[in-house]
């Protein structure tokens, strides 16, 4: 799958078969998303496993489409807002180079908000001033959505003087 392709074809994943996926694989893509740019490289996202105690706790009312493996990501605050913006930007980039990473090897993921709330945050010890991406199931799909119709880009661009 070449890389337009990929993009064209990443879905939200809302459920997902039961079939394990190692964790050397997740890592593999976790390792090609630190990939990611992000200034002064400062790497500044965190991924951690979500266990099965903890993700009883979260009680998402899917339980995250059934998926095998659950993630959180978050970003670290910075020493100035502008430095935050920067890293968080920077994580918002290496969850999507991770997504399409997963996808691109047969695998889908659901991100979902459901982390940035204070009872989640407080659940999966977010540490105050950092930023919380997403919480992703990961999984191969039960099913995968078709696209949803997009805006068209030209009405997107436009030109600055």
């Amino acid at each position: 799958m070449n890389t337009i392709e990929a993009i064209r074809t990443r879905r939200n994943i809302k459920a997902f078969k039961p079939d394990a996926i190692a964790r050397e694989t997740i890592v593999s893509w976790l390792e090609a998303a630190s990939f990611a740019p992000n200034h002064r490289m400062t790497e500044p996202w965190e991924v951690r496993f979500v266990g099965p105690e903890t993700r009883a706790k979260l009680n998402h009312k899917t339980d995250f489409g059934a998926a095998p493996v659950v993630l959180l990501l978050t970003s670290k605050g910075g020493a100035t807002p502008i430095e935050r913006e920067e890293n968080l930007m920077a994580s918002a980039c290496f969850a999507q180079n991770f997504l399409l990473a997963a996808h691109s090897e047969g695998a889908g993921t659901f991100w979902s908000s459901l982390a940035a709330s204070p009872r989640s945050r407080e659940i999966l010890g977010v540490p105050e001033g950092d930023d919380v991406v997403g919480i992703f199931g990961v999984g191969y799909p039960e099913e995968e959505p078709p696209a949803k119709e997009r805006t068209p880009i030209a009405q997107k661009i436009s030109d600055l003087a």
